[in-house]
């Protein structure tokens, strides 16, 4: 049998991203915010997010979101919700001019988008 799983309803300026899975085998609805916040540090950003009642995208969230929204996206570095796994003074971040994916210093000022998340 198959399951027919519609789109949410967005408000008015969010992007559907698509579908998107987690380590713990939970699928979700990507939703992009509207709203590009201009340059700052990796915690302001974080709180930003969550003052819009979103949270920054995970790095698996940036490369789809580069692959499904890139249009959405000034061609500059965005931060990701991850800390590097390697250095507590560092978090991750895409590159929505080439879509690479780097770190950098959480002291350092990059734009950021938020994302919300519905389980599905």
């Amino acid at each position: 049998m198959t399951q027919l799983i519609l789109a949410p309803l967005l408000a008015e300026g969010e992007t559907y991203a698509g579908i998107i899975g987690n380590n713990q085998g939970e699928a979700y609805h990507l939703i992009l915010l509207p709203d590009d916040n201009d340059d700052a540090s990796w915690k302001n950003q974080l709180a930003w997010a969550k003052s819009i009642g979103g949270d920054l995208p995970d790095k698996t969230e940036l490369a789809m979101l580069w692959n499904t929204c890139r249009d959405q996206f000034q061609k500059d570095l965005y931060w990701s919700n991850q800390p590097w796994e390697l250095g507590g003074a560092c978090a991750w971040c895409q590159y929505f001019l080439s879509g690479g994916q780097s770190y950098g210093r959480k002291i350092n000022e990059l734009r950021a988008r938020a994302v919300r998340r519905l389980p599905i």
